[in-house]
């Protein structure tokens, strides 16, 4: 690698760095949806198969928020995303800890997703495709906008780069 080419791939890497705190009202709303399914779920059981108390489906809802926003708060604190010279670098997990590697070689296209609700709350989605896959291999949530956009740059001149200047 040339002096011009290492300082320019070195002016795209990135620090490792987290995904934006608003991500978790998306997640704290598919958490209440799976809470309120559960909620009604045991309500139809406690009216129509067996004689449970009618405390049981609220507490086993109010319990189950509870330990869905701990997950929420840890799966948050888990997440981590970095742009290395050679490879788009992520890791998350709470249970399972996963540390992905998409090296830019294998790198197809790079997209950006907003969906309704990340539009509401200003956020992004970033999806790379690579080779040899049926869909995304890698996506990286609650992103604003503008980091998302400049994420893509980055991604797409450093696979462009790794592939000699004929690839994204």
């Amino acid at each position: 690698m040339t002096p011009a080419e290492s300082a320019a791939t070195d002016s795209h890497t990135t620090d490792r760095r987290r995904i934006s705190p608003r991500i978790r009202v998306i997640w704290g709303l598919r958490l209440l949806v799976g809470v309120g399914a559960v909620a009604a779920a045991a309500s139809f059981v406690a009216t129509r198969v067996a004689p449970i108390p009618s405390w049981a489906g609220p507490a086993l809802a109010a319990v189950l928020a509870l330990v869905g926003l701990a997950w929420i708060e840890a799966r948050y604190r888990v997440w981590r995303y970095e742009v290395r010279a050679d490879a788009l670098y992520l890791e998350r997990g709470v249970l399972r800890h996963v540390r992905t590697i998409a090296p830019f070689v294998r790198i197809q296209h790079v997209d950006t997703q907003r969906g309704p609700l990340e539009r509401w709350l200003g956020l992004s989605t970033l999806v790379v495709y690579t080779a040899g896959s049926r869909g995304a291999d890698v996506s990286i949530p609650g992103l604003q906008p503008s980091v998302a956009r400049d994420l893509q740059t980055r991604v797409k001149e450093l696979a462009i780069e790794a592939e000699g200047g004929d690839a994204v």
